[in-house]
């Protein structure tokens, strides 16, 4: 989960952003009919009234809608495409060569949150992650209480390892005027652990073709790449739910047997995936 879910999630939906039912506008305007006009009887579906009420239902239902995007394209979580570089804009942020929507609204977040001092967690984050576009998570954490700053770091790619060229380009980007705090003594290094390795005992229901195996490593592999990042436990139960797809009748973690625990400043990299076929259940 990115900074930006973290500070926006669990917010309700913004007043302005209309629950919109075609029904419920047809039902306004037929009902507006009668008032208007309380002699009118002839509401059959096949009534030319009753059409042209349809007609204009949904055109008022496409017209709400398109005031229910204009409001969304001016807010922050919502906002996609160009509208979503025209507010970043704003906070002095720019999208990079190939960034997508969540990763400008991540930066965008931290941008503003680290405005308020030189040397601030997110601002750290912030430079970071517009110093390659590559980087997936950061953690930006203090050494015992001086001023030397650790940034780990977590890429998008490599299996999560931040190669030499990432941990150059983010060094310099931190280091460099106007971004590193006078006091701060910062060491950029790679947050992730050793790898851990993964075993599964699958059992399948009996028509579940055995080739529905093939697939889930794949499966958890993009789960982790999605759900997971710096300070994320690799747990046995998440495991289990991420293949336990149609199909399936059991699924027997053997390794990891326990909770595999990450520090707040790592990030737990998958090793090999090994699925094992152990027959039929019901």
């Amino acid at each position: 989960m990115t900074e930006a879910q973290y500070t926006l999630d669990g917010l309700p939906v913004p007043a302005i952003i209309a629950t919109l039912s075609y029904e419920e506008i047809r039902l306004e305007t037929i009902n507006k009919l009668i008032e208007i006009d309380p002699a009118y009887s002839a509401l059959l579906e096949s009534d030319p009234a009753i059409k042209v009420i349809e007609a204009s239902s949904y055109q008022d239902l496409v017209l709400r809608e398109r005031v229910n995007d204009v409001a969304k394209a001016n807010l922050l979580f919502f906002a996609t495409g160009s509208d979503l570089d025209h507010l970043s804009v704003f906070y002095d942020v720019f999208r990079l060569v190939g960034e997508t929507d969540e990763s400008l609204r991540t930066r965008t977040v931290l941008a503003i949150q680290g405005r308020s001092t030189a040397g601030t967690e997110e601002r750290y984050s912030f430079i970071a992650r517009s110093a390659d576009l590559r980087v997936k998570d950061v953690a930006v954490y203090q050494v015992d209480g001086g001023p030397k700053i650790r940034i780990a770091l977590l890429s998008s790619v490599n299996g999560g390892v931040p190669d030499a060229a990432m941990l150059a380009a983010v060094t310099d980007a931190v280091s460099g005027a106007g971004a590193r705090a006078v006091n701060d003594v910062v060491e950029v290094l790679s947050a992730t652990q050793a790898p851990q390795n993964i075993i599964l005992n699958v059992s399948l229901l009996p028509n579940a073709p055995l080739a529905i195996t093939n697939s889930m490593e794949a499966l958890i592999r993009a789960a982790w790449f999605d759900e997971g990042g710096i300070g994320f436990d690799l747990n046995p139960s998440w495991i289990a739910s991420r293949v336990h797809i149609p199909g399936v009748s059991k699924v027997e973690v053997v390794t990891p047997a326990a909770p595999v625990v990450a520090g707040d400043n790592q990030a737990i990299v998958l090793g090999t995936i090994t699925i094992n076929y152990a027959g039929r259940l019901r």
